[in-house]
Formats: structure tokens, sequence, C-alpha cells
């Protein structure tokens, strides 16, 4: 009797190319009491944008695969974001965003986007990231070319080996 012996891969199930200026989600501002609650505000005023161009981006992406049905399994997610290039950046060597916005607020506010446009039931369902990272147009093998964002989702699939 031979054992069999089976290998995880991932399977890509969807890439979904977002075109605008990334922002973060989780930075609230503090704006007063109100019936003895706290009113909190996003600090960002760029994410309401943000979030319509991935929610827009990914509905047309799904729709582009016959009946689909948000996804409810363990799934591994690569986010890239590209950032605007600052102006007092040089421009003839690589250079590393690594000031604001945070790449986890990104990540956040990008998940609940799609999540929003039915990509999957919940971000829950994200055990891994195979790969988050913030660069600049041009710059890394995964950047676009204007700010946006490439995100990858991918599917376990068992194989034999």
């Amino acid at each position: 009797m031979t054992d069999v012996i089976t290998q995880t891969v991932l399977d890509l199930v969807i890439e979904i190319r977002v075109a605008g200026s990334p922002a973060p989600q989780g930075s609230k501002s503090f704006k007063g009491f109100r019936g003895g609650k706290a009113i909190m505000v996003e600090s960002s005023k760029h994410l309401r944008p943000w979030r319509d161009a991935v929610r827009a981006d990914a509905l047309l992406e799904r729709y582009r695969h016959d009946s689909w049905v948000p996804l409810d399994e363990p799934l591994t997610v690569a986010m890239v974001f590209t950032m605007p290039k600052p102006a007092s950046a040089p421009k003839r060597r690589r250079t590393w965003p690594m000031r604001m916005p945070d790449l986890s607020k990104l990540c956040r506010s990008t998940e609940d986007s799609l999540t929003d446009a039915g990509i999957w039931k919940d971000d829950a369902r994200v055990w891994e990231y195979q790969r988050l990272a913030k660069v600049y147009p041009g710059e890394d093998r995964d950047a676009l070319t204007a700010p946006g964002a490439l995100i990858r989702i991918y599917r376990m699939v068992e194989v034999a080996s």
C-alpha cells in the first residue's frame, strides 16, 4: 500500500487592478459629543474615493467571471499599493515608500471594499498574505504605472505529488 503525498498549491482566483490614490482606514478624529456619545470621523478625506474605486474595479472584474459566488474558503492575498512618488525623491534610483500612510491601514480599507463588492464573504477568510507592499510607479515588478493597487486573491488546492 502506497501513501499518497499531497501538496498545497495556490490557485489564482481573481486579479484586480485599481486606479486611484490609496487611502488608509482606521485613524479617527474626535469631533465632540452628541447624545452622550463621542462622534468619531475618519481622518482621511481620501478614504471614500479610494474605497469607491476599489469597489468599482472589483465589481468590474467580478462580472467578468460567470456566475461569481463570494469566496468562502481560506484565502491567500497579495496587495501591492503603488503610491505617488514625492517630487523630492531621487528620479534615477529606486526609493522606498517608508512614510505615511501605514501599510496595515491601506490593507484594511481595501479589504473592507472587497467585502462590500462581494469578492469574499468576509475578510476574515484571509489567512495569509503572500505579499503586502507599498511601491512607487515603475520601481517594482508589481508596480502600476500610476497610483493604485494590484490585488491577487488565491485559493489553496491540494494536489497529489
